[in-house]
């Protein structure tokens, strides 16, 4: 783009700006149902065709980002802004690298050290935790490369890679950082994969360092999916999965078997996780669009403050059942496919990532 007024700018970059800058305006130029979908956490929505009626809406004191899908109406309304005088940057390749788009942050609980992966643009939650020199990988996503240079950052070696269930919002990575790092790969036999890996049982403990009672521990937690699994570090953390997120629990209709899997979630809530002490950290596998992020906080929470908070945890398992199936919405039809290729039983291919791009939908939402 030749206008001095018109620059690019990276989804990484577009990360720091919002952690480092309220004040940075997020121009959203698709069309409304495109918006509603997926879109940045406080982007504002014009449509390429109003802007030129509506440019009074843009704070003249803000840096503004224009996003669009993929980059060119965002050029285009760029473009037009530089006409009026205001300068802004494009995301380059729009939403659909906003969906690539990664941030880390370090904690130390009880001991070792847990990396929480935040894919920011998918709400996905992933994991690299170590003690002494090895580490345990968490629900992976296909960018592999990210955990082996944070396992090599920390001076760690891939030991295990683990999945909280077989995942259907995106597509998974674990059987590629497995081949990449010569790691073990636990998986529940409660989900249908076709491949080969050490099955997960109740009470089965990861070992991280000699000498050191710092292990991850793997509970089978049927509700969201029939393998559904969390792992304790010691008694500080759980990694709960998609079983209990910060802001909900997870849908219990993803396999087309609301009513069960709701039973089944009711008691693997009650009596795998809340019998748990309320300063266990609850580390998710995914956030919502009502959950705020920011630089250097993991999306973490005691599960002492979600009793409170959820008022689900509360309820009786008939009342829990029925605002289950209140809020059953229809299964995302991409979730299918994606579901195949974890499972493998079918190729992943250019096709099937593109399924990935917008918000995750697995928690209940009313």
């Amino acid at each position: 783009m030749s206008s001095d007024l018109v620059t690019t700018v990276t989804a990484s970059t577009v990360v720091e700006l919002l952690d480092a800058d309220p004040e940075v305006f997020v121009l959203d130029v698709r069309e409304p149902d495109e918006v509603e979908d997926w879109s940045i956490p406080g982007a504002r929505n014009i449509p390429l065709g109003q802007l030129g009626d509506r440019f009074n809406e843009i704070p003249e004191s803000s840096r503004v980002v224009v996003v669009c899908a993929r980059g060119s109406r965002a050029e285009n309304a760029a473009r037009l802004l530089a006409e009026r005088g205001r300068a802004s940057a494009v995301l380059d390749g729009g939403m659909a690298a906003w969906a690539d788009a990664y941030d880390t942050v370090d904690s130390v609980v009880a001991g070792a050290t847990v990396v929480q992966v935040r894919r920011r643009g998918k709400g996905c939650l992933s994991y690299v935790i170590g003690a002494g020199d090895r580490a345990v990988v968490i629900d992976p996503s296909l960018e592999v490369e990210i955990y082996r240079s944070l396992a090599a950052e920390h001076g760690w070696s891939v030991a295990y890679v683990v999945d909280t269930h077989l995942h259907a919002d995106h597509l998974s990575g674990s059987r590629r950082l497995v081949e990449l790092t010569g790691a073990e790969l636990w998986l529940s036999p409660h989900d249908p994969f076709s491949f080969g890996f050490h099955s997960l049982e109740d009470g089965l403990e990861l070992s991280l360092t000699d000498g050191v009672s710092l292990v991850v521990s793997a509970v089978s937690v049927p509700g969201h999916t029939e393998g559904s699994t969390m792992y304790r570090l010691g008694e500080a953390a759980v990694f709960s999965g998609d079983t209990l997120f910060l802001e909900s629990v997870g849908r219990p209709d993803l396999a087309e078997q609301a009513e069960p899997f709701a039973r089944a979630l009711f008691r693997s809530l009650h009596e795998r996780i809340l019998p748990l002490s309320d300063d266990t950290i609850v580390f998710p596998a995914h956030y919502g669009p009502v959950v705020d992020v920011h630089v250097g906080t993991p999306v973490a929470a005691p599960l002492g403050e979600l009793r409170h908070s959820l008022a689900a945890l509360s309820l009786e398992e008939e009342e829990f059942v029925a605002w289950a199936l209140t809020h059953v919405k229809d299964r995302p039809p991409n979730y299918q496919r994606i579901v195949r290729v974890n499972a493998g039983l079918e190729e992943l291919s250019a096709d099937v990532a593109e399924l990935e791009l917008g918000p995750n939908r697995c928690a209940v939402s009313s």
